[in-house]
């Protein structure tokens, strides 16, 4: 049975604690290992919006959808304006809808979404988010069907924000870089073979491919590896922000506008056709 609840969830492992919001977009207020935050955390209860969360889902696709509209299979498609101060749409809705309660115990959790067609999105889907939790690790699950009687895009990830440390460093493989306008939209690719450097060094707002292996955040405090499913990531490391953040994500950014989107990872879902993916966040205390 659905447990409809507004009230925020909290899973514990170990010294590995983390809670959620389902109200405020299915997000992760919060992860800790004791009291060190893992990723930029909020108690649950005091989180004021799903943007100053740990972490949301993004779907039915993954960063900006350029100016809010596309074309899909002989019709034109807007989508409503999402994020103040872009031409864009971002992210897709999920981080914007309150979430059900489906399962829950002291170490999982699993959250649905159901959505019908609207002007966010035109297309009918459910998605399915679980959470589980063990004394070294968070594991993140999503699952989402087309609930349509014709095919249907679709494109799913997740946006984990860290905190950004003194010695924060990330070290990612990868083969190439998406350049991007002054919008943000990719322009170009380029050789990018992997990131290997001190957060501080580093200012990206970009879509990278080819990731392989896992993806490794360490500081002064805490190691964390980052693997998933997926083979993209979106790196976002403002520079005057005390965060920065590291996406796994199926598709590059605006997929669904290029000529080719399924090359470009975008995935086309048969009626009643389901995607998964997966994402974990294995942590330890530096120098245990």
């Amino acid at each position: 049975m659905t447990l409809d609840t507004a009230s925020p969830l909290e899973l514990r492992a170990g010294e590995l604690r983390l809670h959620l919001r389902p109200d405020l977009g299915g997000c992760i207020a919060g992860l800790w290992l004791g009291e060190l935050p893992v990723l930029r955390s909020v108690d649950g209860a005091a989180l004021p919006s799903v943007r100053e969360s740990a972490s949301y889902p993004l779907l039915p696709y993954s960063n900006r959808l350029g100016y809010r509209r596309f074309h899909w299979r002989g019709r034109d498609h807007g989508v409503r304006d999402n994020f103040p101060g872009s031409p864009h749409a971002l992210h897709g809705l999920a981080w914007q809808r309150a979430w059900s309660v489906d399962a829950a115990s002291d170490t999982d959790a699993e959250l649905v979404l159901r959505h019908t067609p609207d002007e966010d999105w035109p297309f009918a889907f459910e998605a399915r988010q679980r959470f589980v939790l063990t004394p070294q690790a968070l594991r993140v699950e999503l699952q989402v069907r087309n609930d349509e009687s014709q095919p249907a895009p679709m494109g799913l990830g997740w946006h984990p924000y860290f905190p950004k440390r003194e010695r924060s460093r990330l070290h990612a493989e990868l083969k190439e870089r998406w350049e991007a306008d002054p919008t943000k939209l990719p322009t170009r690719r380029v050789a990018q073979p992997g990131i290997d450097a001190d957060v501080a060094h580093l200012e990206f707002d970009h879509c990278f491919e080819g990731w392989v292996g896992a993806a490794r955040i360490r500081d002064e405090k805490l190691s964390v590896k980052l693997a998933s499913s997926l083979d993209r990531l979106v790196v976002y490391t403002p520079p005057h922000e005390p965060y920065f953040a590291v996406e796994p994500v199926s598709h590059v950014n605006n997929a669904i506008n290029m000529a080719e989107p399924g090359q470009h990872g975008l995935r086309t879902l048969g009626p009643g056709e389901s995607t998964t993916a997966w994402m974990t966040l294995e942590v330890a205390k530096v120098g245990a």
